[in-house]
């Protein structure tokens, strides 16, 4: 600590209180330089809550993110690779508990079914789900219990909105209860339910006749799917919203590089000196006709290529070739790379080039990836989205009859990862079951499959091939091929 001109004034006379004040002036001084007020950095709404910045931007980085998946492809193909790779061909429910064939048998011929819009199928509604929640931030899904004069096996089915339908414009209080953006909590800050409008309000024919009006939807119909990245956060925000500006600064850098690239393959010429004597040569003009189009103009025509043309007497001609500008390639490269890494997928998913990678980083940039997957999986989609939906269909088969009570007891299994090294990956499974670091049925779920399935195929063709007598056929062909001598080694040539 340095002592100014007043502390040594004020320690002649009182030393203890000018140690206390020097001591107030050093606690006042900043510990990290990143919130030094003198680099003039203002960050927008600072303490706001993330309802309240959701209400001002939220619906402004929604429109965008969905106008840079309709545009833009890298953007396009990002969204489509995230999709693919955390919910595949569908993440598949498997219930355990009791009378758990009866719900398994029935969740599989209701698959086709349950989409209350006729469009998808079960899986088909949870990746068009996902794929919506990063797109716009959020997602909802309504429950819509079925009368049995429907036709169901199991009276239920599930209706995906858009988040527009969604009362965003609704904030009060409602008796105890209070209502933001468009979702009432109940006092103790509990999602009480939804207010949403009867159609969609971007609908061709939306309103037309009416006044736009929502309605209360209780918490218990509705699936509000969207990642809370703050405590408190009731509304979600698109996963390209990090990247929007520089994905839409990029878009203007390719635009101006296309323009300068048509520029670049065009020869030009300037001429100076009689224009009425180079305007005779235009086709189809009287002379008079052709020397007002190049005096209003300055255009005086066409080059003619694979020729030799006559000038007149006077005329001085300047060739303009625009010559190329580097590093086109390398700065859409870095960007790109930048983009990829905001919106959370890899360089060459995005992009399909994978030129920049070998095997080794690019084996790790996917198992990064995987993890990044594995996190969205089971603490958002599986527990928000998928149980919420087995729990109501295991509800409405108890409804049905069809079981006597309804059971909760699921496993969900994910989509399986392919192999990056099939003999490596495999080898180093059979070593932690082997090892007792993990069980074959955990193995079996980790790459999509559900465990007891296997093992009844398992036991199913080890009784059909005894009964063909070729078991012990295949046991030996094995065995020849574990006990195959290894080959001799090349002998080294001599030089």
């Amino acid at each position: 600590m340095m002592a100014n001109v007043l502390d040594r004034l004020i320690g002649v006379f009182n030393p203890d209180k000018a140690l206390r004040l020097m001591r107030s002036r050093e606690l006042l001084k900043r510990a990290y330089e990143g919130a030094s007020a003198r680099d003039g950095w203002r960050p927008k709404r600072g303490g706001a809550s993330p309802n309240t910045d959701h209400a001002a931007d939220g619906p402004t980085l929604r429109t965008r993110s969905r106008s840079l998946d309709q545009n833009v492809p890298y953007m396009a193909q990002g969204l489509r690779s995230l999709v693919a790779a955390t919910v595949g061909t569908g993440i598949t429910p498997n219930w355990t508990g009791p009378e758990a064939e009866k719900f398994n048998d029935a969740w599989v011929k209701m698959v086709p079914y349950l989409d209350a819009d006729g469009r998808l199928d079960a899986y088909g509604l949870v990746s068009a789900a996902y794929k919506a929640m990063e797109r716009d931030g959020e997602v909802l899904m309504r429950v819509r219990p079925r009368r049995p004069t429907d036709g169901l096996l199991v009276p239920i089915q599930f209706q995906l909105l858009e988040i527009d339908w969604l009362d965003s414009s609704k904030s009060q209080t409602n008796g105890p209860n209070t209502i933001v953006n468009g979702i009432e909590y109940d006092v103790l800050g509990r999602v009480y339910g939804y207010w949403l409008f009867d159609q969609h309000p971007g609908e061709l024919v939306s309103f037309k006749s009416r006044k736009a009006s929502s309605s209360f939807v209780a918490v218990e119909k509705i699936i509000h799917l969207f990642t809370p990245d703050r405590p408190g956060q009731g509304r979600g925000f698109p996963r390209a919203a990090p990247v929007i500006a520089r994905v839409r600064d990029l878009q203007l850098y390719e635009d101006a590089e296309l323009q300068r690239k048509n520029l670049e393959t065009r020869l030009s010429v300037l001429a100076s000196g009689d224009v009425a004597e180079m305007a005779n040569a235009a086709p189809g003009l009287t002379n008079g006709e052709a020397v007002a189009i190049a005096n209003e103009t300055g255009d005086l025509g066409q080059l003619n290529s694979g020729g030799i043309t006559r000038l007149p007497i006077g005329m001085e001609m300047t060739v303009v070739e625009p010559k190329a500008a580097p590093g086109y390639v390398d700065y859409m490269r870095f960007n790109l790379q930048i983009i990829a890494a905001g919106y959370g997928v890899t360089y060459a998913m995005m992009t399909g080039d994978g030129s920049q990678a070998n095997f080794s980083s690019e084996r790790g940039l996917t198992l990064n990836f995987r993890r990044e997957v594995e996190v969205m999986q089971w603490t958002l989609l599986i527990p928000k989205l998928c149980q919420r939906m087995c729990v109501e269909f295991a509800n409405a088969c108890e409804l049905a009859g069809i079981v006597k009570r309804a059971n909760y007891q699921v496993e969900h299994a994910t989509p399986k990862w392919d192999y990056v090294n099939p003999q490596q990956d495999v080898n180093a499974d059979l070593m932690e079951i082997s090892g007792g670091l993990s069980s074959i049925s955990e193995k079996l779920r980790r790459r999509g499959y559900k465990p007891d399935d296997v093992f009844n195929e398992l036991a199913s063709d080890v009784e059909k091939l005894k009964k063909l007598g070729l078991l012990d056929v295949l046991l030996m062909m094995q065995k020849g091929q574990q006990m195959a001598p290894e080959p001799p080694p090349t002998p080294p040539t001599k030089k």
